[in-house]
């Protein structure tokens, strides 16, 4: 049994799309970030980043005790690990599916995570800010739709790269970006928005969080002014 501690995020729409398709048995215990749940230390014991998602994998492979993973592309190793699933044995295929899990995780997600900040959270619009990283999301969907053409996924096979990829192009309209701008990364968001498993992880998410974000000043400083804690 997988835990996974999660709120509706693209980080967090990661994770239960990889549960759901590899029909692993899973709990989700919500982590509403927008209150501040994130902080509370049972969280930080499994997330001292205090970032969702996170797991516990109450069963780990080797039959030892329970293991805790946090950060999203870690967690997704770790399950095609365990399962033996959307990850390739053979090195040149697993050092691809690698390569464009770390781009996601060190480009895609960041720059379209602040995109999503000063366009749609930011106070004040900072018209720099806005077009800076609203043309290197551009940039970036252009690197991925050049690597879909003539490959029906990013590293050939249905993987863990596209699992990761996926929930960040979801909201591509409030990133400022036309999908019919880049058809070959259109026809591939088609394909994996039809999955039946992702649907499913989606599904999941409406049911969990059934109001929309109100960024009232407390929300601003939970989510946006924390610093450290020494």
């Amino acid at each position: 049994m997988i835990e996974l501690y999660y709120w509706t995020t693209p980080n967090g729409h990661k994770i239960t799309i990889f549960l759901e398709e590899a029909e692993i048995p899973y709990t989700i215990h919500p982590v509403n970030i927008g209150r501040g749940e994130q902080f509370k230390p049972g969280f930080l014991a499994i997330s001292p980043n205090n970032r969702i998602p996170a797991i516990i994998d109450r069963a780990p492979a080797d039959g030892g005790a329970p293991i805790s993973v946090f950060e999203s592309g870690a967690i997704l190793i770790y399950l095609a690990e365990k399962t033996g699933k959307f990850l390739p044995q053979d090195l040149p295929g697993r050092t691809q599916v690698l390569e464009w899990l770390f781009w996601q995780v060190g480009n895609l997600g960041p720059m379209a995570g602040q995109n999503h900040h000063f366009r749609q959270y930011a106070p004040e619009k900072i018209t720099y800010a806005i077009e800076r990283y609203e043309n290197e999301t551009h940039r970036l969907y252009t690197v991925l739709n050049k690597r879909l053409a003539g490959r029906p996924f990013i590293a050939g096979e249905y993987s863990i790269a596209d699992m990761a990829s996926y929930p960040w192009i979801v909201p591509h309209e409030a990133q400022g970006q036309r999908l019919e701008d880049f058809p070959h990364l259109k026809r591939w968001f088609e394909a994996v928005a039809a999955r039946p498993a992702v649907r499913r992880a989606y599904a999941r998410a409406a049911e969990i969080n059934k109001e929309p974000l109100r960024l009232d000043e407390q929300s601003r400083k939970i989510l946006f002014g924390q610093k450290g804690r020494p």
